[in-house]
């Protein structure tokens, strides 16, 4: 199984770390392997650590956290190798690097197909200015890059600067989804979408609530392959009220293979996926929305159009 790669960035003392912490100490039983800059500034509680050896420091939680010398696809295939796999790799960049620059690395073919970045997190100090934003190149392109911007220190700004600098944020970025981090926390369910190998063959009666109040995830499945011109346009209805979705299906005009399926950030991609495997829908999306913004059976409706008759 291919492992999610979630990118953080974030100008200098934006509080990627914090995030990186909160993550860490806050895994809820996934597997995750931080990749740092800084090692020293991973300020992990001491009943975590399990155990530090060649400069990864293992946790009692199942976690991991290693520090990036040199080249970042060598690293990546170095915890790629690990036993047991991490299941997801959280990356954290120099507060003066440019994530395109990482981004394209990451689309390495060979890395891609071990390791695919699904999200790009932007970290934001709350009391940054809309001047700054608008003149530090910088900073706006750490936040064009991003699926999710992240403010962090909102304690310290009013509603009325808060309000400004989100303004910023939507004119520069329009299709990126901006959340508050208290205390480094991210909604999980925004980090780590819903794994679609695991959604259950029936019908959910009813949406799942991620742990903040302000999304939900909903999901669509069917047991018949759906045409690729039609989930396109479905898609295309969907975008403007998504704020991610992720799925595999199999398609009427390449039957038998699986595609698998992203959005985040505005962005749709396609990419090849695994042969079906026996006693799962053969089409499993899930999509995430801000509550009431979507229900289910606004995207059974369109969804079901997706698929062939007969």
């Amino acid at each position: 199984m291919p492992v999610p790669v979630l990118l953080i960035t974030g100008f200098l003392g934006a509080g990627k770390t914090t995030v990186v912490n909160h993550l860490l100490a806050h895994a809820a039983g996934r597997r995750i392997a931080a990749v740092v800059n800084d090692f020293g500034a991973v300020n992990i509680d001491a009943e975590l650590i399990a155990g530090a050896s060649d400069g990864v420091v293992s946790l009692s939680n199942g976690c991991i956290c290693c520090s990036l010398e040199g080249d970042l696809l060598r690293t990546l295939a170095t915890l790629l190798r690990r036993d047991p796999r991490p299941e997801f790799i959280v990356i954290e960049t120099s507060g003066v690097a440019d994530p395109a620059d990482i981004v394209r690395n990451l689309m390495d073919p060979l890395i891609w197909r071990e390791a695919p970045l699904e999200t790009v997190l932007c970290v934001v100090d709350a009391t940054t200015t809309p001047e700054k934003l608008n003149g530090e190149a910088l900073l706006r392109s750490q936040v064009r890059a991003a699926d999710i911007v992240a403010f962090s220190k909102v304690d310290l700004v009013d509603a009325a600067g808060s309000q400004q600098l989100r303004e910023a944020i939507r004119a520069l970025h329009p299709a990126a989804v901006v959340v508050d981090a208290v205390h480094g926390e991210v909604p999980a369910a925004l980090l780590f979408p819903v794994d679609v190998d695991r959604v259950p063959a029936p019908r959910e009666p009813g949406p799942r609530r991620p742990t903040a109040d302000r999304f939900e995830t909903l999901s669509w499945t069917s047991e018949r392959p759906v045409s690729l011109p039609r989930l396109q346009q479905a898609i295309g209805r969907l975008a403007p009220k998504l704020v991610r979705a992720k799925g595999l299906f199999e398609t009427v005009e390449q039957p038998g293979r699986l595609m698998v399926f992203q959005f985040a950030g505005g962005r749709a991609t396609l990419a090849p996926g695994e042969a079906p495997a026996a006693g799962v829908p053969r089409t499993r999306i899930v999509f995430i929305a801000e509550i009431g913004v979507l229900s289910k059976a606004e995207i059974d409706g369109i969804m079901e159009a997706c698929v062939e008759a007969g």
